[in-house]
């Protein structure tokens, strides 16, 4: 059987020779995190800047858009029967556009879920109205992964093991 290849990326990363080499590296990667971290923040500044300064031409617009679509949701309720062809339709095209009527859908919002189940059960409705949801209990089974592990359909992975490089950063503080 021949051997299996094994693909790499082709990029040469800087390995550290010694240890000097790799404290060097490690304060390097710190600077270049504070300035990646500066750019972000100069970045997001740019961005507030431009969100209030384009908001603030924008606001009178919707505004007036506003208006104007809730004056014609007023004309429209008056000529609906007109406008729907005596409700057959639930739009109307205009030579500019269209207007419609949608139903949205129907929603279901419980308001202290535990009193609610306590109704349901006393008026004798929970086989119509409450379900058991029977799952699969997966953090019991890493507290007892040798059980876990013997049951067919289960495998428990590793946990993994991720390499992370952390700088010190000091904050200056401004004690007198």
């Amino acid at each position: 059987m021949a051997a299996k290849k094994v693909k790499t990326s082709g990029v040469n990363f800087p390995v550290p020779q010694d240890d000097s080499e790799a404290r060097e590296t490690i304060r390097e990667i710190g600077d270049a995190n504070r300035e990646i971290t500066r750019i972000e923040t100069e970045l997001n500044d740019a961005i507030a800047e431009l969100q209030l300064s384009f908001g603030e031409r924008v606001a009178p617009l919707r505004e007036r858009v506003a208006g104007q679509i809730e004056g014609l949701r007023m004309y429209a309720q008056v000529n609906r029967e007109r406008l729907t062809q005596g409700g057959r339709v639930k739009f109307h095209r205009f030579s500019t556009g269209e207007i419609s009527w949608r139903l949205r859908p129907a929603k279901v919002t419980i308001r202290g879920k535990d009193n609610v189940i306590s109704a349901i059960k006393s008026a004798g409705l929970g086989e119509k109205f409450l379900r058991t949801k029977e799952d699969i209990n997966k953090e019991a089974m890493l507290d007892d992964r040798g059980t876990a592990g013997t049951i067919q359909g289960v495998s428990i992975g590793s946990d993994g093991e991720d390499f992370l490089v952390e700088p010190f950063e000091t904050d200056l503080s401004s004690k007198a």
